[in-house]
């Protein structure tokens, strides 16, 4: 998915790096990455150091980096086209927990084309893009994490 958009917007200085995080490594994401064939870089993240920098607590999650290695978007959902999960059949053997997991995954609502639209209006006007935001604004957006959220990372930590 990240590929057709980076084969669009790649000519017009749009570099992509998409970033795997999977404790169990190449073994994990492999058959994933051979499905996308990729162009671009793609990295594995085992120790979920992105999470820990960047406070990701969801993916697909995007970070824009400009020209001089500035944030300009801090992590938030990045989806470069809708999933179909959202039709996913309940199978007649499913657990409680898968039917419960189902149902919510159901309600979600991935509006993929307001986000490519804004990359790539930024791709477009750069710093003149309205969805360029200001230091300001990114420090605004990347506040410390909730303290649910810590002790959740915290276990997370521990359990590796």
């Amino acid at each position: 998915m990240w590929q057709a958009l980076y084969q669009e917007l790649g000519p017009h200085g749009l570099e992509i790096v998409t970033v795997a995080l999977d404790t169990e490594g190449l073994e994990a994401v492999q058959p994933w990455v051979e499905a996308a064939r990729p162009t671009h870089p793609s990295l594995i993240d085992r120790a979920h150091l992105l999470d820990e920098v960047f406070g990701i607590v969801n993916v697909p999650s995007g970070i824009w980096i400009n020209e001089e290695g500035m944030i300009v978007r801090p992590p938030e959902t990045a989806y470069p086209a809708n999933p179909d999960y959202g039709h996913r059949q309940i199978p007649p053997d499913a657990s409680p927990r898968e039917i419960a997991q189902i149902t919510a995954v159901r309600k979600l609502r991935i509006e993929a084309e307001t986000y490519v639209s804004a990359v790539r209006d930024w791709v477009e006007l750069g710093t003149e893009s309205q969805f360029a935001l200001s230091a300001e604004e990114v420090l605004e957006r990347s506040r410390p994490r909730p303290v649910e959220e810590a002790e959740a990372a915290a276990h997370f930590e521990l359990g590796q």
